[in-house]
């Protein structure tokens, strides 16, 4: 039975669990929840209430979250790209390191962005200025962090790395990373290189006009 995987391609989370499918050559029937396609959001908000995406359908399974979808991918369709290690103590610096880059790029990132979709008398000038703040010590986190080996977790592509791709690629675009972190920047454009993950952006580039600050004319 054919996986179906609802999302929307522009979506960064959506993104990261698209790696993990490219990753591994593993087919699945888009559902792409959006405007044009009502009959998809239907059926998600019937299967999921929160209506949020990404969520993945395979036979009766139900996996909601893209980490969650990574995981379910490693245990029920497993391929030569491991990307949860079997070694344990790696696995958990490799479960960290996503859960930071969810939570200290990812989110933050993710402030600037929803406050410009709102009506100027509802924004918050002062998390988006906190926001700016957490991004910029990651930043320098990440790129101390990243000096000695090639991914975000030694030298093997692993979840981590599903998580830093769409994180660092949004980020960047929202409050650049600076020059001087080169460590960071030249793991960005590893992340890029990356086939599963250029297959992602390259999907989601007509959307680029929709991105609320201006995408840059780069990437």
């Amino acid at each position: 039975m054919t996986i179906k995987f609802y999302g929307h391609p522009f979506s960064s989370y959506c993104m990261k669990a698209l790696i993990a499918l490219y990753e591994n050559d593993i087919p699945f029937e888009w559902r792409v929840v959006s405007p044009e396609h009502p009959e998809n959001g239907t059926e998600l908000a019937a299967l999921w209430p929160i209506r949020k995406f990404p969520m993945l359908v395979d036979g009766d399974q139900q996996v909601m979250e893209a980490t969650a979808i990574i995981e379910y991918l490693a245990v029920a369709h497993p391929g030569p790209i491991k990307l949860i290690p079997e070694d344990p103590r790696k696995a958990v610096n490799v479960r960290m390191m996503d859960r930071i880059f969810d939570n200290y790029v990812m989110t933050p990132q993710g402030k600037c962005v929803v406050d410009v979709l709102r009506q100027p008398d509802q924004r918050d000038a002062k998390g988006v200025a906190d926001a700016k703040s957490m991004l910029e010590t990651i930043y320098a986190w990440l790129d101390a962090e990243m000096a000695g080996h090639e991914w975000a977790v030694g030298n093997d592509f692993t979840l981590a790395d599903c998580a830093a791709g769409p994180s660092l690629f949004y980020a960047d675009w929202t409050h650049a990373i600076p020059e001087r972190f080169t460590m960071l920047i030249a793991y960005r454009k590893r992340l890029l290189a990356r086939p599963s993950f250029a297959r992602a952006v390259d999907e989601a580039r007509p959307f680029r006009p929709f991105f609320p600050l201006g995408a840059p004319d780069r990437d």
